[in-house]
């Protein structure tokens, strides 16, 4: 384990991925099979394969503790080390500096600690197996042991150059590495697979979600009929929750954009399951009444709920519209055009239970006229925007191009005052850029919500001595500000929240730009809140709870 924390520090200081490909590559090259197959999924900062429905259970805090305890360190010690670095490994490293520890844990020792770690329950029983843990490691292996843990090893190693430093390792085709561990969703495979020289015998699995296809931006017609002279299929775009369905034997499983199971939406599992044959469909989960699509504020109430009430689908019904089928009857459709793929699943559709399963639909488009009138009529239906598919498209997992483009209605937008910041992350651990903002309520400030992007790097580090200056209370790695800075944030959408003392959070909010030829008199109130917030809800009474 040893090897592996040097080698990540040896690529973490260079900037050239071809050299972080090679140094990646012959560190693998030079392991057991096994301990490669480990290291693997390890280098892309993860404890377990991306297929594994494992989790460890062991957040920031725990960690925290444990690295007081063996570092016999002080509270007021620890938070200074850690606004130094921004990252709990780094700051475990130096904490551990001087414990006298020699290297001994192997790539195994690690793996089996963290299934260890997973399969314990109670907090003082975990807390116990990560200190034996740390407590046999050196500071540099301890750093990158709790990298892993908390999922980012911050040392410009994406996973795709994972992939490609196993298809050097083992003289691979790089692109039949990336398939094999898209379809199989475990790295540590497609290394043993490449090593075996059987990466083409990989397949899409029935239950193991895979990457979702993507879309890219764009801002008008013309610009995305740019891209499609022979026309474009178009879609609406819901704003609801994607999902990737399984159906074998009956048995249904649905699967969010992070791969993580999606369980809130009980009553579609039997419209789906009475669909014919297996298949993997890709779609969104919207609230649906009346024919049409709800804002995504009342899909959010649905969220989270692991054992709803049963009153819920009557008060907010929920649809299944698909729009993507990759995987029927035994066979992998990817490599399929789009429009095949469609006609496949209009066909397998053909008997569904709507409204509660549908299929999304589509028409064709060649001008920028029609596909100016698409896009007004689905914001006409309350839908984001359109979707625009090149007809002949396969569908790539993970990948964000251009034969999938999203024209969406511009973002609403509200100004705002910064209340309070707090120190960021990795590049920016030593600034504080991320901004809690308020509105203006009958009494007083209100906050809304947080973000952290759209400020450039030097605005970022102007503010930051501003604020600095400014502080009403310091609580280390959070300060409450005086409320003098206006922001301007872009925002998807509102919803009631009681997280905030506003009563709403924004969904999705980023920065735009700063507002210095504003006051805090002139931003915006919870009143012109309430009624963006009212008028993206008006679709009507909803039913009373049986």
């Amino acid at each position: 384990m040893r090897r592996f924390a040097e080698t990540c520090e040896a690529v973490g200081s260079i900037s050239s991925k071809k050299e972080k490909v090679r140094l990646v590559s012959e560190y693998l090259k030079s392991l057991p099979l096994d301990d490669a197959a480990r290291a693997a999924v390890f280098f892309c900062g993860r404890a377990f394969p991306r297929c594994a429905e494992t989790v460890l259970a062991a957040g920031g805090a725990m960690i925290w503790e444990v690295v007081t305890h063996l570092a016999d360190a002080t509270p007021g010690g620890m938070d200074a080390v850690y606004r130094k670095h921004g990252d709990l490994g780094a700051m475990a490293e130096e904490m551990l500096a001087s414990a006298a520890i020699t290297a001994t844990l192997s790539l195994a020792d690690v793996a089996s600690a963290f299934q260890k770690l997973a399969a314990t329950r109670l907090p003082a029983a975990k807390r116990g197996v990560l200190q034996e843990l740390l407590g046999r490691a050196d500071a540099l292996t301890a750093k990158y042991i709790i990298k892993i843990m908390t999922g980012d090893l911050r040392i410009g190693l994406k996973e795709s150059l994972v992939e490609e430093a196993i298809a050097h390792a083992f003289d691979q085709p790089p692109d039949s590495v990336r398939r094999a561990n898209m379809l199989t969703g475990d790295i540590a495979a497609a290394l043993r697979m490449a090593a075996a020289g059987t990466l083409a015998d990989a397949r899409l699995r029935l239950f193991q979600p895979i990457s979702f296809m993507l879309a890219s931006p764009v801002e008008s017609a013309a610009e995305a009929l740019a891209q499609f002279p022979q026309g474009a299929l178009i879609e609406d775009k819901y704003d609801g929750i994607r999902a990737q369905v399984h159906k074998s034997d009956g048995v249904v499983r649905m699967f969010s954009r992070t791969l993580d199971e999606i369980v809130e939406f009980f009553e579609l599992m039997e419209p789906l399951s009475a669909l014919p044959g297996d298949f993997v469909l890709d779609g969104e989960v919207v609230a649906w009444r009346d024919g049409r699509a709800l804002p995504f504020t009342e899909l959010q109430q649905r969220l989270g709920r692991k054992q709803p009430e049963l009153w819920l689908p009557l008060e907010i019904p929920v649809s299944f519209v698909a729009f993507d089928l990759l995987y029927a009857d035994g066979e992998p459709q990817l490599d399929r055009p789009l429009a095949e793929r469609r006609v496949l699943l209009q066909n397998l559709l053909a008997r569904a239970e709507a409204p509660a399963v549908q299929l999304a639909q589509a028409v064709s488009s060649d001008s920028p006229v029609t596909l100016a009138t698409a896009f007004s009529a689905a914001l006409a239906r309350g839908n984001e925007g359109v979707m625009i598919k090149d007809p002949a498209s396969l569908y790539l997992p993970g990948r964000r191009g251009r034969w999938w483009l999203k024209w969406k209605q511009p973002l609403a937008a509200l100004d705002v005052v910064v209340t309070a910041v707090e120190y960021g992350h990795g590049k920016r651990h030593g600034v504080l850029s991320d901004f809690t903002f308020a509105v203006r309520g009958e009494d007083g400030l209100v906050n809304i919500g947080k973000a952290f992007t759209g400020l450039t790097d030097e605005e970022i580090r102007r503010l930051t001595q501003y604020f600095l200056e400014h502080t009403i209370l310091d609580q280390g790695f959070r300060r409450t500000v005086e409320p003098n800075i206006v922001i301007e944030v872009a925002f998807n959408n509102i919803q009631q929240s009681t997280r905030h003392d506003s009563g709403y959070a924004l969904r999705f909010p980023r920065i735009v730009r700063l507002r210095p030829d504003k006051s805090v008199e002139e931003i915006d109130t919870v009143e012109r809140v309430r009624e963006l917030y009212e008028k993206q809800s008006g679709a009507g009474p909803r039913p009373a709870k049986q």
